[in-house]
């Protein structure tokens, strides 16, 4: 499948980057071999392989799940600069101090 330059340069807007026309093209031809790669796994005879399977041979060791002690909010609070209620008061870093 082929990514063009202006499918890069329209990701790249929705994601507030600016590239330059090297840059797109060098990205369109790049992410076009990683999509033909993954292509070619739906390729990949799977019939005798259980959903399951994994290559790793790892095993995921989990703790107990347990309740703990929560850290003291009055001595916490202590520490902070500057909080409203229960909320620890930043500086803003978006534009206008606005919502995302």
């Amino acid at each position: 499948m082929k990514i063009t330059q202006e499918e890069v340069t329209h990701v790249a807007n929705l994601s507030k980057l600016r590239f330059s026309e090297e840059e797109t093209a060098a990205f369109a031809t790049t992410l076009s071999k990683i999509v033909d790669m993954v292509e070619l796994l739906g390729e990949v005879d799977t019939t005798d392989v259980a959903p399951t399977t994994t290559m790793a041979d790892r095993k995921t060791v989990l703790r107990p799940d347990m309740a703990e002690e929560g850290i003291d909010r009055d001595r916490l609070f202590k520490n902070v600069p500057e909080k409203d209620n229960y909320y620890i008061k930043v500086p803003a870093i978006l534009d206008n101090g606005g919502d995302a």
